[in-house]
């Protein structure tokens, strides 16, 4: 065992202007802090993730990670208003996007010790499929989960397309004392929300295994914290192995699937499709 003293801790002072970062307790927790528009993910938001993410898996002091929102969403997904930003040309934007959203994937596969998702509220788009890269997921009972990608013309990111099938369960029938898994039910509960923009509520995600468990809200940041604060006095290294065991043996193929599906979303956002939704959302907001 080492006696070195451990690196200094990671803050949000200064460093972030879209979220927040707190290490305490050896828990090192980001909060998405743009609760008046409901946490949707701006560009800086992109960014500044991966970072903390980065400076959480570097901090010695931190055991465990956790991601939450302010206010009353866990985030509302992607900010549409990314697509308006800047002058240059469609296939340009699209391409500088498809950069951005690799890295911010590339940065959950990659992230070394437990990361846990405190689903306070409502989750939506690209805050549903990252919950898939997470370790344990706890929701409040006002949580929903929402991947509308097919309403604006895009596709699925986040692994969703790979994690989604496997997480949600197989159906299994012991049958001449063989386990039998049928794939399409699993497929099905997937297929529902990344194509057919099926919201769950926290009851069905848990049924569906996608989450781990359920807390009222009026509860929910003492309960969840008071779990996250009991695993951070567990042994860090050790922790660290047992997510190595548990993850490593697909992180290559997470990174492909991950590359595959921003590649789809690159041509998905210079499509009809997708610019003719994304107009129609923000004429129907101008009315409101």
């Amino acid at each position: 065992m080492s006696s070195a003293a451990p690196k200094p801790s990671a803050s949000s002072s200064g460093k972030y202007t879209e979220i927040d970062v707190n290490v305490a307790d050896g828990v090192g927790l980001i909060t998405l802090n743009r609760p008046t528009l409901k946490n949707a993910i701006n560009y800086n938001m992109f960014r500044e993730i991966p970072i903390a993410l980065k400076e959480l898996a570097n901090d010695d002091n931190v055991v465990v990670a956790a991601v939450t929102g302010a206010g009353d969403f866990f985030t509302s997904g992607n900010d549409l208003s990314n697509f308006t930003i800047g002058d240059d040309p469609i296939p340009v934007k699209a391409e500088k996007g498809r950069v951005l959203l690799t890295e911010f994937i590339g940065a959950f596969i990659d992230f070394p010790k437990p990361l846990i998702g405190l689903v306070n509220g409502p989750a939506v788009g690209i805050g549903v499929t990252t919950l898939a890269l997470y370790d344990t997921v706890y929701a409040s009972d006002t949580a929903t989960f929402h991947t509308p990608f097919t309403t604006l013309g895009q596709s699925a990111e986040g692994c969703s397309s790979l994690l989604f099938p496997r997480i949600m369960g197989y159906s299994k029938v012991l049958l001449s004392g063989a386990l039998l898994c049928h794939h399409g039910i699993s497929l099905s509960k997937a297929f529902e929300m990344l194509a057919f923009n099926r919201k769950m509520t926290a009851k069905e995600a848990l049924d569906a295994s996608f989450i781990s468990a359920i807390f009222p809200q009026s509860s929910f940041r003492k309960e969840t914290m008071e779990r996250v604060r009991a695993y951070a006095k567990l042994p860090r290294n050790s922790l660290m192995i047992a997510k190595k065991l548990v993850r490593g043996v697909e992180r290559d193929l997470l990174h492909k699937v991950n590359k595959a599906e921003t590649d789809h979303l690159e041509e998905r956002w210079q499509s009809d499709e997708c610019l003719n939704a994304i107009a129609q959302f923000f004429s129907r907001k101008s009315k409101l």
